[in-house]
């Protein structure tokens, strides 16, 4: 009787911070996977290094390239074979190939072969990512879903720091474990210490994955198919375009789904620039060490993100989430300018800060209304789109913040000397400054756009 009470209460208390037992179940999936992906992601950059010969920074960028450039070319289509697919069977399958290809990783010794893994580890990840977050509101009541992907945020992310304690912790492990010559074959260092440790939690991710109880999804019928029609052939390439198409159309008709996708997309446009510009920042305008002052706003930023997650978790129920949603979108872009606007590292820093609670808040909560109003037929599409549209904006901000303030920097030297009087007061413009104002501007232009999609989708 005690231990039928004692399990009771574990999974009661699963229900209420996880909404279900088997989402609590996926959860720990994604902890070992994203752990893993990270470590796995420094082996990898130490070993683009290691391989390139004489040109180890075209190295590091041709596997850069490769983890970044199936998101934009494959990152749609993903979303239209998820959605014909198994999701359980998807994710199963995508860690298990992750898993082969790590386990490969140790014996690589040119860098094609390093750039042709990393291309075959985003395509898997670009199938995992809309299975699973189209599974989630299989799993968990709609009430819970903004707690569940506040836990979803930290599984993907708050395990960098372990990933990167694990990483600089495996050098002496594997200096014991080459004493040992029976498993010299394994070609023992720290950065395959690593392929292996990922290649474990891929596997342990498929194991615990097989066993949730996730139903099996069947397509919806489509305009002009007769009920008793057989299904269309998944590879034809008529079909895949019009699956496309369909699901494009529904994320710029469904009036919830555009408002999310318009107010990340733009938005990352201007916030993705403080990453390239952050140590420039610093040091022009703050006059501080760069490595330290872009440190001081990546705390800031995280400490923000997880207070805004915090925040979010203990109020879902009492939360109107699209007015929360439009109110964070607006103040991500208020805060960025404001803390550019500061003269102190202090002062900037406390205003990322509330960067990081706005970024958070927009992070859930849209991911939560995506979840809640996309159709069960689309839903893995609408995620490969906003993972899509995601990419597509960080990548434009990496290159256009730094050109754009060299070429801003070039027209206020000419100009104003860059510095200006504003009230009296003395205040220089370089051009990271006038780019990182200008980029808050663009956050705000898409709290105007989201605000004007959701006045146009209550319009009669």
């Amino acid at each position: 009787m005690a231990d039928d009470e004692s399990a009771e209460a574990v999974v009661a208390r699963l229900h209420r911070a996880f909404g279900s037992p088997q989402y609590f179940r996926l959860w720990i999936a994604q902890v070992l996977s994203s752990g893993g992906d990270w470590l796995g992601l420094f082996a990898i950059l130490i070993t683009a290094e290691r391989v390139g010969g004489g040109t180890p920074e075209a190295s590091v960028a041709y596997v850069m390239i490769a983890r970044f450039l199936p998101g934009l070319v494959f990152g749609s289509a993903a979303g239209v074979l998820v959605d014909r697919w198994d999701r359980k069977r998807t994710m199963v399958v995508c860690d298990l190939c992750r898993a082969a290809t790590l386990l490969w990783l140790p014996f690589v010794d040119v860098v094609w072969q390093l750039v042709l893994a990393s291309v075959a580890l985003e395509a898997f990840a670009l199938l995992w990512a809309p299975a699973k977050e189209a599974s989630v509101p299989d799993l968990v009541p709609r009430e819970k879903l903004t707690g569940v992907n506040s836990l979803s945020l930290v599984a993907a992310y708050g395990t960098f720091p372990l990933a990167a304690a694990v990483s600089i912790g495996l050098a002496g492990l594997a200096s014991l474990l080459k004493r040992v010559d029976a498993i010299d074959f394994l070609r023992i260092d720290a950065e395959s210490l690593a392929f292996y440790i990922d290649a474990a939690t891929f596997a342990a991710s498929a194991v615990i994955v097989l066993g949730l109880a996730l139903p099996r999804i069947v397509p919806a019928a489509r305009v002009g198919e007769s009920p008793g029609q057989a299904p269309p052939r998944l590879w034809s390439p008529g079909q895949v375009f019009a699956d496309l198409r369909e699901g494009w159309s529904y994320i710029f008709i469904n009036p919830t789904v555009r408002t999310v996708n318009v107010a990340l997309a733009v938005g990352l446009i201007g916030g993705g620039m403080i990453i390239p510009l952050g140590p420039v920042f610093a040091k022009d305008v703050l006059q501080v060490d760069e490595g330290d002052g872009f440190r001081a706003f990546m705390v800031a930023l995280g400490i923000g993100v997880a207070l805004g997650i915090a925040v979010l978790t203990a109020r879902q129920r009492h939360l109107n989430k699209e007015r929360v949603f439009l109110a964070a979108v607006f103040g991500a872009g208020v805060c960025l300018f404001v803390s550019t606007s500061m003269w102190t590292l202090l002062g900037s820093a406390l205003l990322v800060g509330g960067l990081g609670v706005c970024a958070g808040t927009v992070y859930v909560l849209g991911f939560t209304l995506l979840q809640e109003n996309a159709t069960e037929q689309l839903r893995a599409r609408v995620f490969a789109g906003l993972f899509t549209l995601v990419r597509s904006s960080v990548m434009v901000a990496l290159l256009l913040g730094p050109a754009l303030a060299l070429f801003l920097n070039g027209l206020s030297d000419k100009f104003f000397d860059k510095d200006v009087k504003i009230l009296g007061f003395d205040v220089i413009i370089p051009g990271v400054r006038l780019t990182l104002w200008l980029a808050a501007l663009i956050m705000v232009a898409a709290g105007f756009l989201t605000l004007a999609s959701r006045r146009r989708a209550v319009r009669p």
